[in-house]
Parts: C-alpha cells; sequence; structure tokens
C-alpha cells in the first residue's frame, strides 16, 4: 500500500508541474482575456475531467492490486460462517488440516467444535463409502 501512496504522490506532482507549466505560459495571452470566456472554461473544464480520470484509475489500481499476498501464507483460513444473531456468528476455521467451529462475539472467541481432519471427515457416512468405492473404481480402471 506504500507504493500505491507514492504512486499517486508522484502522479498529483506531476499534474501540478504540467498544469503550473501551462499556466506560466499562457498567464501573458490570458491577462486581456475574460475568466469567462470559452477557452478559459473548456481549460478548466479538461483539467478537472483529467483529475476525475486520475482519481478514478487510482481507485480502480488500488483496488485491483491492493490485495497481493504477503510474504508468507497463513495456516488458518475462513471457510465459511452464519451469523447467529445482530452481533454474533458461528464462523468454520481451517487451521492446517483441521476444521474448527468458533463462535465469535464481541469482545470473545471461543471453540465450540472439532470438526476432524481432511476432506472426508465433513462428509455423512453413506458419502465417504461412495467416495472410497468410487476412488478404488478409478484406481483399478487407471492401471
Amino acid at each position: 500500500m506504500a507504493g500505491m501512496a507514492r504512486l499517486s504522490i508522484s502522479l498529483s506532482w506531476l499534474c501540478l508541474k504540467v498544469t503550473s507549466a501551462a499556466a506560466d505560459q499562457g498567464a501573458v495571452t490570458r491577462l486581456t482575456d475574460s475568466p469567462l470566456a470559452g477557452g478559459a472554461l473548456l481549460e478548466t473544464a479538461a483539467g478537472l475531467l483529467l483529475i476525475l480520470v486520475l482519481i478514478i484509475g487510482l481507485g480502480w489500481l488500488a483496488r485491483r492490486y491492493g490485495k497481493l499476498p504477503t510474504a508468507g501464507k497463513g495456516m488458518v483460513r475462513i471457510l465459511g460462517g452464519v451469523s447467529l444473531g445482530p452481533r454474533e456468528r458461528a464462523v468454520v476455521l481451517q487451521v492446517g488440516e483441521a476444521r474448527v467451529l468458533v463462535g465469535v462475539a464481541p469482545g470473545r472467541v471461543q471453540t465450540l467444535h472439532v470438526l476432524g481432519t481432511g476432506r472426508a471427515s465433513s462428509m455423512p457416512d453413506g458419502a465417504e463409502v461412495f467416495s472410497r468405492q468410487l476412488e478404488g473404481q478409478l484406481d483399478r480402471d487407471s492401471r
């Protein structure tokens, strides 16, 4: 995010330099012109449009690239959750291979249940049996 801030400051400085150089160059010719003349209004509108485009573009870049992965990948992932009240939630976390159901309330996180490890622990008994039979059949067919 610090890189985005530096980029924003650099672009702002560049816009300021470009507009001040254009203002210095055209200052002599604009002394006699009215501030409400068509050319002055058109220049102002173009400058404002350029600034709006820069703001929108920087916002898009920040949203698109602001969530860059960190150096290490964490061991805790949120698999899902459900709201139990206005300020309480039940959340399923995966910590390494284990899945844990935790209750989250203001100022408190409590383990409610340890669901087990791996993919098969979340399947009902019939689905486990079918999964093993299907994997066995696929292994035999691949030989």
